[in-house]
């Protein structure tokens, strides 16, 4: 018990150091500033990411970006829009100002949440988007328009209402301390901290935003090799093995490195926000599978023929090494055809995926692992505290606002899952999902969203439902590729929008802002940026011919789709194969199964180590939820992101961290918001102005890599275009 008190009064000093204990609730927060900023932060982002979601490097800029650029923008309007008050019809003798006065953090606060909303919170865009890519840039079958609409609306709302009902639970107790939001609390103090203008942070914003945005001309349209460079493919253009060693986007990535902000933050976001141990840990495992397993598992044991197929490929292939047809095994009805799948034969991974797949199961079961035994005690005891402490310090404040009604959450819970059974029963033939496996969806959602909250509200780390949800829809209903994804859309994405939900709400409860103006914000910033994501994706997936079909796409196109890649191998993997047929007693990867209890037994063993040597620090710092889910973007993501990401974030936090806190700690935010907005603001130019008029150059720097026979396999006999034959 006394360690447990330790624990946690070490916690609750972190929030009692960092969150303000005052409040006053008289200070505007509907102002026009936070309405025209917000909802134009929201608009930008929502655009921003869903268009260069489709390019080679996605690039996801996030509320931390538009939380360090509104700021100056914000007290530019302070001083520049009129004072004068007036009057609105309807209103009565309510007066209203352009100008109320000062800019103050709790705009600021809901500027972001329009923003987060924007973002996808945090993952760019909705996740429902991709449903809608595979269908009509993958399948090449067709979907409306409205029922896209409703699929991706539909998914980011019903997490609402869970999130409604669960509020009492997981925001007002002070053991539920959500430590992102905490960390959110301490940037926007920083921010609003009085600053000299000379060296000011907005100045500094200013001129990093123009750098990138000016070199952004070069990697992204007149010398595109400055992407990925690489050395050994230049040097032995007719090697394969040097070009596999050699390739950052095929291959190991040694000798290759990069000149491209997008390559840098693409996959993993920016290395500039990531702390070092997380840098660390990914560090470790990265480098055990990527640079020891792999190649150990490719040239020394040649797992599962490995060398029969491409050494790194996100591609489904056959027998024979050659890219697998899937439409042939797919039938009128959008199932799978097993009288041609049997002639066509089994689905082959590369070494690449197949190990990822493994790692990805291991990585699941050992974030259950970690934190039941390194967290579980505090969980449970923090969890019963709630529900007998007394209200803290800001839950008593936020009694001086007016509460969100818990019939707004049920009515808009009702709603999304009404229209949800009616996409469902009256659109199936586009969606696939029948009206049971809705329902089981939802419970599924409604059953982890607690727990997982609890989680993720006392250790910052959030276990998915991704793997298990598409695994349980293929066991039960396999052959129908589309109705796995929705099923697991709407089993994961709505617990997960619920989180991102009582997320915001907890920074929310923090800063002292109104709660319904919160519900709000997210509500509103939901809707449109879900609008924003299916008209950006709609006119690019109907004006840029074979978008996302990297086989036909121009050599040094960046419209391939590589995220949306991996999210069709696994509707054909999981949803139209089903996993019985790859990794269950007719598939060929059966043996990847163990990945889960060696990912839940991993933990446990460092857990022992760490109860045996207590004055081993580092051993607690050792996440094997981390290490084992280091490579789980891979593929989409390669070598040479990886390897310029943990560089960067070594150097910027491990090294300027240590020797010059003081910079880092008034610049390195701000730094990371200006290279991301620079960076798209130009990718965006470019396409608008010389992209959508096919307007290219072509000579050396443009032709990529220049490892043309990195993708090539190394078996004997087997005959694939472009490639020597061994």
């Amino acid at each position: 018990m006394a360690e447990f008190t330790e624990i946690y009064q070490e916690e609750v000093e972190e929030v009692r150091l960092t969150v303000p204990n005052d409040d006053d609730p008289t200070l505007p927060v509907w102002t026009f500033r936070m309405w025209f900023l917000g909802i134009l932060s929201c608009v930008l982002l929502s655009f921003i990411n869903t268009f260069f979601g489709y390019r080679t490097e996605p690039l996801v800029v996030t509320m931390v970006s538009v939380q360090v650029a509104t700021l100056p923008l914000s007290r530019f309007m302070a001083k520049v829009l009129p004072a004068t008050k007036f009057w609105l019809p309807g209103f009565g003798s309510r007066e209203f100002s352009l100008n109320p006065g000062p800019f103050i953090m709790k705009e600021h606060v809901l500027i972001s949440i329009f923003a987060n909303a924007g973002s996808g919170f945090g993952n760019g865009t909705a996740y429902a988007v991709s449903i809608v890519n595979i269908i009509k840039a993958f399948y090449n079958r067709n979907i409306s328009f409205l029922a896209s609409w409703l699929l991706i609306i539909t998914t980011q709302v019903l997490g609402y209402g869970w999130a409604g009902i669960l509020r009492k639970y997981v925001i007002e107790p002070a053991e539920m301390w959500w430590p992102s939001s905490v960390a959110q609390v301490s940037l926007f103090r920083a921010l609003h901290e009085k600053e000299d203008t000379k060296n000011s942070r907005a100045r500094f914003f200013l001129i990093a935003l123009a750098c990138s945005f000016s070199w952004y001309l070069f990697p992204g349209y007149l010398f595109p090799t400055l992407s990925n460079l690489s050395l050994l493919c230049i040097l032995f253009s007719n090697s394969i093995t040097a070009q596999q060693i050699g390739s950052g986007m095929k291959g190991f990535g040694i000798a290759s490195l990069t000149l491209d902000w997008s390559v840098v933050a693409s996959y993993l976001s920016s290395p500039l926000i990531s702390p070092f141990f997380a840098i660390a840990n990914i560090f470790v495992g990265y480098i055990s599978v990527v640079y020891i397993l792999i190649p150990v598992a490719y040239w020394g044991f040649n797992v599962y023929g490995a060398k029969t197929f491409p050494l790194f490929s996100s591609h489904l292939f056959d027998d024979r090494g050659r890219v697998y047809n899937v439409s042939a095994i797919v039938n009128d009805k959008f199932e799978i055809d097993l009288e041609a799948y049997g002639k066509q034969g089994r689905i082959n991974l590369t070494i690449f995926m197949s190990m990822a797949y493994g790692l990805n199961f291991a990585a699941l079961m050992a974030t259950l692992t970690h934190v039941a035994v390194f967290n579980g005690r505090d969980i449970y005891k923090r969890y019963r505290a709630s529900h007998n402490a007394k209200p803290d310090i800001h839950t008593r404040l936020m009694k001086n606002y007016k509460e969100v009604p818990g019939w707004w959450f049920y009515c808009l819970l009702a709603l999304s899952l009404a229209v949800s059974l009616a996409l469902c029963i009256f659109m199936k033939d586009q969606v696939q999902l029948p009206w049971w496996g809705l329902i089981f969806a939802a419970l599924l959602s409604m059953i982890f969203t607690l727990p997982i909250s609890i989680i993720t509200a006392t250790t910052n780390v959030t276990p998915g439902l991704n793997v298990i949800t598409e695994y349980i829809m293929g066991l039960i209903y396999p052959g129908r590729p589309i109705a796995n994804v929705c099923f697991k859309t709407y089993g994961y994405i709505s617990m997960s929008q619920a989180i991102s939900f009582l997320n915001d709400f907890k920074l929310g409860h923090y800063m002292k802002v109104p709660p319904r103006s919160m519900f709000i914000v997210q509500f509103i910033g939901t809707m449109v940026a879900g609008t924003i994501n299916i008209a950006v994706a709609w006119y690019l997936l109907t004006s840029i011919n074979n978008i996302c079909q990297d086989q036909l796409l121009p050599p040094n196109s960046p419209w391939t789709c590589p995220g949306d890649r991996v999210f069709y191998d696994a509707s054909v993997i999981w949803g139209l194969i089903g996993p019985k047929r790859m990794f269950g007693s007719l598939g060929k990867y059966g043996a990847l199964n163990w990945f889960f209890l060696g990912g839940a037994v991993a933990p446990v063993l460092v857990w022992i180590l760490w109860t045996a040597f207590p004055k081993q620090k580092w051993l607690k710092s050792v996440n094997m939820p981390v290490i084992l889910g280091a490579t789980a973007m891979m593929p989409p993501a390669t070598t040479l992101n990886f390897n310029s990401w943990i560089l960067v974030g070594t150097v910027f936090n491990f090294f300027v961290f240590r020797y010059r806190k003081q910079w880092w700690q008034r610049y390195n935010y701000v730094l990371s918001a200006a290279l991301d907005a620079g960076l798209a603001f130009m990718g965006v130019v470019l396409y608008f102005s010389l992209g959508i008029e096919n307007v290219s150059l072509s000579w050396w720097g443009s032709d990529g890599e220049h490892c043309p026979l990195a993708i090539c396999p190394t078996a004997k006999g087997v005959v694939v275009d472009g490639c020597p034959v061994h």
